[in-house]
């Protein structure tokens, strides 16, 4: 029960071996549903994004191996899309008009005052320079333009549930220890909670920094605000590595069902459902 993944990436974009490769570590470890979601297009270069011209053949790799395997497992063809206002959203028409599955919505990106794109998903000593350089230094400032561009991807739709919300804490704790638990900090987050709760949207439980940093996306110190605002949660690996393709995935499903999570959302015959957590 339980064992399913919805946020996986592969060589298409920056996972580290071939699709198939996922979905072979996804059997092994007894899954029931497996949804690939590399890093989508955009609309300039960065290292971590599958190219536009890649996509038909993605799809139809995801198409292959969800023949291939479907005695074993159900294949899901997803995409997880940045969010950048302007630039790039879930909601575009070429986004929706693809034969995906699901959607998963992402900010990794944010505007800086003088225009400048930055990557807030980065290196603890990156993040900083980041800070320094073009925020002044202002942490506040920083946080509070991340949940902002969450707050205007939430609105725009187009998406199944929102990725790795809250992951810009991660390099935040490591700029300020203790930031996440400040009074403007919870503000900026319970907002956004609220919001999502609002429009009735999904909400992923990221587990890919269990293993190395012990901590999810959001972390546990905010699931009561999660769980009180009744959002449906989604547990997901995010997974690059074959071998990670369910790290933390237990280890977050026990303690969301002891801080009073009864059910997650899981993606089956096409449908998402609450499934009880077992």
């Amino acid at each position: 029960m339980n064992r399913t993944n919805y946020h996986s990436h592969c060589d298409f974009c920056d996972g580290k071996a071939p699709m198939e490769e996922y979905i072979k570590a996804a059997i092994g470890a007894g899954f029931s549903a497996y949804g690939v979601s590399s890093h989508a297009p955009l609309p300039f270069v960065m290292n971590y994004t599958m190219r536009r011209e890649d996509v038909p053949a993605y799809l139809e790799e995801v198409k292959r191996l969800r023949d291939l395997y479907r005695e074993h497992l159900e294949v899901y063809a997803g995409m997880e899309i940045d969010y950048l206002k302007g630039q790039i959203s879930p909601a575009d028409a070429y986004f929706q008009e693809l034969p995906l599955d699901y959607r998963i919505g992402s900010v990794h990106l944010l505007y800086t005052d003088d225009g400048s794109i930055i990557d807030t998903d980065t290196s603890g000593e990156k993040f900083a320079f980041l800070l320094r350089h073009h925020f002044k230094g202002d942490l506040r400032y920083m946080v509070g333009a991340y949940f902002r561009a969450m707050m205007d991807m939430v609105d725009a739709g187009g998406f199944d549930f929102v990725g790795h919300a809250d992951k810009i804490c991660l390099n935040a704790e490591r700029c300020e220890a203790g930031v996440g638990g400040k009074a403007w900090y919870r503000k900026l987050r319970n907002d956004f909670f609220d919001f999502v709760s609002a429009k009735g949207i999904a909400l992923e439980i990221n587990t890919k920094g269990w293993d190395k940093y012990h901590c999810f996306f959001p972390d546990e110190h905010c699931w009561k605000d999660i769980l009180e605002r009744g959002i449906s949660l989604v547990v997901n690996s995010d997974v690059h590595v074959p071998a990670l393709v369910n790290a933390g995935r237990e280890e977050a499903l026990g303690r969301l069902k002891e801080a009073g999570c009864r059910t997650v959302r899981e993606l089956h015959g096409g449908v998402w459902q609450e499934v009880p957590i077992g």
